[in-house]
């Protein structure tokens, strides 16, 4: 399948650079994937297209403020760092193996532990192993790079200057990793908006963007309804919108990220799948999540921890999921190709079509469309 099949000509208007006005507030296209159909709403109308008995599965992965800025040492020019993944912690040896100059100044705390974090940084060329950085703010955290990776990635070690745990310095003066097509600096309020208010496990670096629309009084109004939530993580990492590099989309492949299922969402969901009850995931990463999960064992779902590379792309079986919400996405990525396999390449093209004739907001900050 040619990766140009799923590619649409969107006015640069329409990619969101602001949330909406209000939580809660999108609009949002239902599509019905039986017939095709299409319904002009709003997320507020969410109550009203679910029934008693659906079960709604959210992600409740933190973001963390991912992005630091800073600069190079000696020459002060500018860095940008944005943290991938954690691999691991530094006892001080891993340059001196590696043949890179450690630090010369040391630890003020000997006690503290640097930690190793792939990372993607800018200007990439210029930072080669040895390359020293610093990031200022309440806290500092120095740097130094120690291997190039692909892709632009870095393999960088981390530590504080006054012994600051590394996650508490990174949450004070990190930035939140916007995605780069919105075109301005992050604001304080994103730290708020660029959050679900199901967030509780830090450890993802975008947001689980379908959750953005909900609220405690959206939540309200399911549960009043007789709908049913259950609560699952997956960290969203580099995998979830990793560029497609290949031509062929049966050749792509999606880097792992973490999840978690605990014991009493497992039973949920297992309990109203053999009820024959509708399973609504929001987000394509609770899609992803589910159905890896249930590959894993015989279509049930077994709760517990573990990572998943899967790929959804039109030709896949889904196990546990009958209805998605999700926001609109890039052309040729794996997310549109998700929603593709879920719903038909040819019914999801239409519906990008009328949601971008009728105006709709896209990508992370933008609208929603429901599928069941």
């Amino acid at each position: 399948m040619d990766v140009r099949e799923f590619d649409f000509n969107l006015p640069p208007e329409l990619i969101a650079q602001e949330p909406a006005v209000a939580r809660g507030a999108a609009r949002m296209l239902y599509l019905d994937r039986a017939t095709g159909s299409l319904v002009h709403t709003h997320v507020s109308a969410l109550p009203t297209l679910l029934r008693a008995g659906d079960l709604v599965v959210v992600n409740n992965t933190r973001v963390f403020p991912a992005r630091l800025l800073g600069r190079r040492v000696p020459s002060g020019g500018a860095v940008e760092c944005l943290l991938v993944r954690r691999v691991g912690s530094d006892g001080g040896q891993t340059g001196v193996r590696m043949g890179v100059r450690p630090p010369s100044d040391p630890h003020p705390d000997p006690r503290l532990t640097p930690e190793l974090w792939e990372a993607l940084v800018h200007p990439g060329q210029k930072l080669k192993p040895g390359a020293r950085l610093v990031f200022e703010g309440i806290h500092t955290i120095h740097g130094e790079i120690l291997e190039r990776r692909y892709f632009g990635r870095r393999l960088i070690r981390l530590w504080t200057e006054d012994g600051t745990p590394l996650q508490n310095a990174v949450d004070a003066i990190g930035h939140m990793p916007l995605p780069p097509y919105i075109k301005r600096h992050d604001r304080d309020d994103d730290r708020d908006r660029y959050q679900t208010v199901f967030a509780r496990t830090r450890g993802s670096i975008a947001a689980p963007t379908a959750g953005l629309h909900f609220t405690p009084q959206l939540t309200a109004a399911l549960v009043d309804r007789g709908v049913e939530l259950a609560e699952l993580t997956l960290h969203v990492g580099y995998g979830t919108f990793q560029p497609i590099r290949v031509p062929r989309v049966e050749d792509h492949r999606i880097e792992a990220e973490r999840y978690e299922i605990g014991a009493s969402a497992a039973v949920a969901i297992n309990r109203a799948r053999a009820d024959g009850r509708r399973i609504i995931a929001v987000g394509t990463t609770t899609t992803r999540t589910l159905e890896a999960v249930a590959r894993q064992h015989q279509g049930v779902i077994v709760a517990g921890t573990g990572e998943t590379d899967l790929f959804l792309y039109p030709g896949a079986e889904f196990m546990i999921v009958s209805g998605l919400l999700t926001n609109f996405h890039l052309p040729q990525s794996s997310l549109l190709m998700l929603v593709s396999a879920f719903a038909g390449r040819e019914r999801v093209r239409s519906a990008y079509d009328a949601a971008i004739a009728n105006g709709y907001r896209f990508y992370s900050y933008g609208d929603a469309m429901l599928i069941i």
